[in-house]
């Protein structure tokens, strides 16, 4: 089983808003330390987006979507939102959501298989 699953990808021309979604299947994200977002374009590396504390509620962000993402969470359906505006074709990338469980650990414990957003321009 996977610890998390993305949703909410898709194809969208440049400009358009998205909204990916990311459920945790093992265990309450109120468990974890920090849930974040990566993604990874073709031929690059996966690079970090976003992430949130989950009890403190603080956020950080990429310089290259600060201003234009937002994550937000839905605590009552254990569920973490990145909400993307203002998409470039330079965000087309696979999306995936990552949990770490301690402030202690160097990287993320859990990952999804991560979901395709493609922008056009």
């Amino acid at each position: 089983q996977v610890p998390l699953v993305e949703s909410g990808g898709g194809l969208v021309e440049a400009g358009d808003s998205l909204r990916l979604s990311c459920a945790a299947s093992r265990r309450a994200f109120s468990t974890y330390y920090r849930i974040g977002w990566f993604r990874q374009a073709p031929g690059k590396e996966r690079e970090f987006v976003a992430a949130t504390n989950w009890i403190r509620a603080v956020t950080f962000y990429a310089d290259s979507v600060k201003g234009r993402f937002a994550i937000s969470r839905d605590n009552a359906k254990n569920t973490l939102h990145l909400q993307m505006n203002s998409l470039k074709p330079e965000d087309t990338a696979v999306y995936y959501c990552a949990a770490k469980t301690s402030a202690l650990r160097q990287s993320y414990d859990d990952w999804g298989q991560g979901t395709q957003v493609t922008v056009s321009s």
